[in-house]
């Protein structure tokens, strides 16, 4: 049986089944606290019997500062955003990170949030399909997003920003097709 539930200070020192994923980034302590303090319904853990944590999400609710508001359809709204979300390899396949990542939507949705965002690896077929079915599409590409590139083929790798529209857009403004086409850099994200 597995348990659903918010992320507590102690959980922590027991995410290492899920960060020796290489495919999932690893934080500063501190970082993972922040997100406890800051926004304690968006960060989910997934326990199994035995207490240990065997996939989390992690995110928050964002938006540009007032003063940009200028930039128009450049503007970031209020909307969630997903920082992380990782479920160990032995336990995938089991619909725990669509469960996790619906805690997250309702968390975000109760925020009155516009929609959900998150970057993911180009490389990461996966993920991109999974995030798909739940509903997310390609907004754009973001060149050399990730400084690294654990394919070995390169020293960086692109990501795409992937959104999905929640209760709030309900004329789909902040999502779009054919977004595989778009590429900004990442200095250009806030203001593309």
């Amino acid at each position: 049986m597995t348990t659903i539930r918010p992320c507590c200070p102690t959980d922590i020192s027991k995410l290492n089944l899920c960060n020796l994923d290489p495919l999932t980034e690893n934080y500063a302590r501190k970082f993972y606290f922040d997100y406890i303090a800051k926004w304690p319904t968006m960060f989910i853990v997934a326990e199994n019997q035995e207490e240990q944590i065997i996939g989390y999400v992690m995110g928050k609710v964002e938006q540009d500062p007032d003063v940009l508001k200028f930039l128009g359809d450049k503007y970031l709204p209020w909307h969630g955003h997903v920082t992380a979300l990782t479920v160990a390899p032995q336990y995938r396949q089991m619909g725990l990170a669509k469960q996790l990542t619906a805690h997250l939507d309702r968390a975000c949705e109760e925020e009155n949030a516009w929609f959900m965002d998150l970057f993911v690896r180009v490389s990461n077929q996966t993920a991109i399909n999974m995030y798909k079915k739940m509903g997310y599409s390609v907004y754009r590409r973001v060149v050399d997003y990730y400084s690294d590139d654990p394919t070995g083929k390169g020293s960086s790798e692109d990501a795409f920003d992937m959104r999905k529209s929640l209760s709030r857009d309900k004329k789909k403004r902040y999502v779009r097709e054919n977004g595989e086409n778009f590429r900004i850099s990442p200095e250009d994200i806030y203001h593309a």
